[in-house]
């Protein structure tokens, strides 16, 4: 059996959990939101003494690969209506710059032009930029699958280089350096 398919979800207090049997669609409501997931026909998902737990017909193949991977979205889903998720990218760099204004995302990353983002209306964005600190934008939803994406498209814009270590990356992210060219004798 799965490993992590077989481990019930535990429903924190306001958070309610219905799944529609018709359209195999699990709903999760709670304080910051509510998540809907569409699975697969063939499992099911039961709520037993306060928990939820996700069973597979059979042990075929295909099904155990799903079981974690239904079970881990809906732990998400869980956590993310109770909590919430929030990302953290730094601009390392001379220069670069973040602006946010609603949900638009004004980045100044080097480039002869300013790169405009519009971001996603589940979500919010912040942009912190204090004085001898690289700029700080903070992403905050519901949705873990979600800012994770945008996070990603975000750090596509100017991916770390391995010389200087200068881009956007996650706050404590480990950047692998190299060494520069040896001076010639």
């Amino acid at each position: 059996m799965s490993r992590i398919g077989r481990l019930p979800i535990e429903l924190p207090k306001g958070v309610t959990f219905t799944f529609s049997d018709s359209d195999h669609k699990v709903t999760v409501k709670g304080p910051k939101g509510e998540l809907k997931q569409v699975i697969d026909t063939d499992f099911k998902i039961v709520l037993e003494e306060g928990a939820i737990v996700v069973q597979r017909p059979t042990e075929q193949k295909r099904h155990k690969a799903m079981h974690g991977l239904y079970r881990s979205l809906i732990a998400n889903m869980v956590e993310g209506v109770s909590t919430g998720y929030k990302a953290q990218l730094e601009l390392v760099g001379v220069g670069y710059k973040a602006v946010a204004q609603g949900n638009v995302l004004d980045l100044s990353l080097g480039y002869s032009h300013s790169v405009i983002i519009g971001i996603p209306a589940e979500l919010k964005v912040q942009a912190i930029q204090e004085k001898g600190q690289n700029p700080t934008i903070i992403l905050e939803g519901i949705d873990k699958q979600l800012i994770g994406q945008v996070a990603a498209k975000i750090k596509s814009l100017r991916s770390v280089e391995p010389y200087k270590g200068k881009g956007i990356r996650f706050v404590g992210e480990y950047v692998r350096r190299k060494a520069g060219k040896a001076a010639a004798k």
